[in-house]
């Protein structure tokens, strides 16, 4: 190989990975929780242990917040249900009518912001839980 075709493909290498980096390095964590505790512990607890008889429907015929730690069902969701949870509102993705205290927050936080709070989130489930909503991220 000649030289510069060799220095050549090392410099491209070099690029692509410089321009990938700053989503390589992964979530940040501090952010997602920052974010947790300013927007959505108030109602899902401050250790994600979420509101008094979950499953059951208030007076009002809507579910109280769920637990986001591993007692709850956050984890069956795959990334991309949650990411539109977040953002859009869990009635406006279940849709039919479907009425929810859950508001969207698609206004408020960015894209970043709500994958850090998810990740933030999934950062506290068990390695098994993990595991499965890894597994039913990438539809396996």
């Amino acid at each position: 190989m000649r030289p510069w075709v060799w220095i050549s493909a090392v410099s491209a290498a070099v690029a692509a990975v410089a321009l990938a980096w700053p989503r390589m390095k992964g979530p940040d964590l501090s952010r997602g929780a920052a974010v947790y505790a300013e927007a959505c512990a108030s109602c899902h607890g401050a250790k994600l242990e979420g509101q008094p008889d979950w499953r059951s429907p208030g007076p009002d015929g809507r579910l109280p917040a769920p637990p986001h730690d591993e007692t709850g069902h956050t984890w069956h969701h795959p990334d991309d249900v949650l990411f539109r949870l977040v953002k859009e509102g869990t009635a406006a993705v279940v849709g039919g009518g479907y009425k929810s205290d859950m508001p969207g927050f698609g206004g408020d936080l960015s894209d970043a912001e709500i994958r850090a709070v998810i990740a933030y989130i999934k950062s506290t489930w068990p390695e098994r839980e993990r595991s499965f909503q890894e597994r039913v991220s990438k539809g396996n």
